[in-house]
């Protein structure tokens, strides 16, 4: 149903690491409250896909590091979505992606929009 769906989406990336927790948090509430959740990654924020490095992030010192955030949504039932071109900027290919995400167009981007209750950024 339409107003179950909920899009976020991620630009933050290592650089910023303060700013890579708390989507993932949001997220994971929002499928805990039986919504049904996608993580759209573009920018830096697909970075935070590549296979080990959100476990060498830590937005607070001695907290949680990114990687622990992202599983937490990943077990909760959160969509993750990388996009192509993000992807490309980076140098990543799919195999460098850890596993669950999807590769989508930016395109893809603005049709899950039409369809979500809430976009968040």
């Amino acid at each position: 149903m339409e107003s179950d769906k909920i899009l976020i989406m991620m630009t933050s990336g290592p650089d910023t690491p303060r700013r890579c927790a708390t989507p993932f948090f949001m997220a994971t509430l929002a499928a805990a409250m039986d919504y049904e959740v996608t993580m759209f990654f573009t920018i830096d924020g697909t970075l935070l896909l590549k296979k080990g490095m959100a476990a060498t992030i830590f937005p607070k010192a001695g907290g949680k590091s990114v990687e622990s955030f992202l599983n937490e949504a990943l077990e909760a039932g959160v969509k993750m979505t990388a996009c192509t071109a993000s992807t490309e900027l980076h140098g990543l290919t799919p195999e460098d992606l850890i596993d669950g995400v999807k590769m989508v167009g930016g395109a893809s981007f603005w049709q899950m929009s039409e369809g979500a209750k809430t976009v968040s950024f």
